[in-house]
């Protein structure tokens, strides 16, 4: 259903603004994590250090935080319910089923501990190599998804108005930005750990490939608004008003 404002906004649906804010909530659940695990790290209280990456949380007083904010994102990805497409890789539900799936995967199918007897503190609780290979296949497969949901299916189905002039923010190039820059993260998360590129490198590579992730999910669920210039620029809208206020007025 599409309506149009007196100020000549143009509104959706209610079912348009829930979808909205779900996108909201699983672009800052995925900035949040690494930034909660690192702001808690400094504390004594908490007894953790920093670890090598965001995996290695699994195995310290925070792992709470870990596996419940990766099951809250699974489960928001499973039951967001994207269109269709004839081809896999723009077929928004299937994608973000997979992605869902995926990310429990993570949060219960740990990285191997650098101490074999932490195992045992897991749900399945065998010191086997390929248990935490598993976990990286899932982590790999996980943000490959993400990457091709930016690039692939996010930039589809844009309505564009002819008379507001496409600006280099237009949400489409960010949420290309943030596609091809969750894939060269990701790529760099081997690489920095095999040349030891810096102190906790594979920590910050995971870290930007979420924050790219949450970015592209926060736009594309408007967090900024609509309206005025936001809306010109990255939505090439040209709303007078916000509008998912209207329906809240």
């Amino acid at each position: 259903m599409k309506l149009y404002t007196s100020e000549g906004a143009k509104v959706e649906s209610y079912d348009l603004f829930t979808y909205r804010r779900i996108r909201r909530s699983i672009g800052y659940l995925g900035i949040s994590l690494p930034l909660l695990l690192v702001f808690f790290s400094l504390f004594d209280f908490f007894k953790t250090d920093i670890q090598p990456s965001i995996s290695h949380y699994y195995y310290t007083n925070l792992r709470e935080i870990f596996t419940g904010t990766l099951c809250a994102v699974g489960l928001f990805l499973i039951r967001y319910k994207g269109h269709g497409n004839k081809s896999i890789w723009k077929n928004d539900n299937l994608l973000t089923n997979i992605a869902g799936i995926m990310a429990i995967g993570v949060a219960l199918f740990p990285t191997n501990p650098n101490d074999s007897y932490s195992k045992f503190y897991t749900l399945i609780p065998y010191a086997k190599p390929w248990l935490g290979t598993l976990h990286y296949a899932f982590a790999g497969l996980l943000f490959l998804i993400f990457s091709l949901l930016s690039i692939n299916v996010f930039t589809i189905g844009q309505e564009n108005d002819t008379n507001v002039a496409e600006s280099i923010f237009n949400e489409n190039n960010i949420y290309r930005f943030c596609g091809y820059s969750i894939l060269v993260f990701i790529v760099m998360v081997p690489i920095s750990a095999e040349f030891e590129l810096f102190s906790y490198s594979t920590l910050v590579f995971e870290a930007l490939s979420l924050l790219a992730f949450g970015i592209a999910w926060l736009i594309k669920g408007r967090a900024l608004g609509d309206e005025g210039k936001i809306g010109q620029k990255l939505y090439n809208e040209n709303n007078f008003v916000d509008t998912e206020k209207v329906f809240e007025e």
